[in-house]
């Protein structure tokens, strides 16, 4: 056995006496102890329901997730049409000015001619790609995909029925201003 591993194992246990410096750095804690608040109080709990693993510490860095943009974008185009659709409701009204009939026909047929594509192309890849991005879990009951909120994850394309429901051809509605 070498000189120093034998006068490590025979100064284990051994009390050294304080230097200065320990006793300095001693009563400095002593008097940050002192000022506490919280001292001699039973420390709040931190309750935490959730452990975190390298793949959310990823996607948490990366921004939001390719479904998350799909549906601020679905929700954006589906506001642009509504829009659109509003427009041309009132201009159909004022266009057909007291003809109830005339307006019902010219207004439906603008509602079936209207071109949703663009949405429903983005409606379409978010039902096909949200379980897997979302990491949805399957239901073994349903036989499918476990729901969200309560309701299926899948979106209901827009269509003249969607058109219709929001703007009715009702004259008197469309002249009134409210869908």
């Amino acid at each position: 056995m070498r000189k120093a591993e034998r006068d490590a194992i025979m100064r284990q246990q051994v009390v050294l006496p304080e230097t200065p410096r320990q006793r300095r750095e001693l009563a400095a804690l002593e008097e940050e102890l002192r000022s506490l608040p919280s001292r001699g109080k039973p420390l709040p709990l931190r309750l935490r329901n959730f452990g975190t693993s390298a793949e959310q510490y990823l996607a948490s860095t990366g921004g939001p997730l390719p479904y998350m943009l799909r549906l601020r974008e679905i929700e954006a185009q589906t506001a642009e049409q509504e829009a659109l659709l509003a427009a041309a409701w009132r201009l159909t009204a004022e266009e057909c000015a007291g003809d109830e009939l005339a307006f019902a026909r010219r207004w439906r047929s603008a509602s079936v001619g209207w071109s949703f594509a663009e949405v429903n192309d983005l409606i379409e890849r978010h039902n096909r790609w949200y379980p897997i991005e979302s990491r949805l879990p399957m239901d073994p009951r349903r036989g499918d995909f476990a729901l969200v909120n309560g309701c299926d994850y899948r979106l209901p394309g827009l269509d003249a029925a969607w058109a219709l429901e929001r703007f009715p051809p009702t004259l008197v509605t469309a002249q009134g201003g409210e869908p």
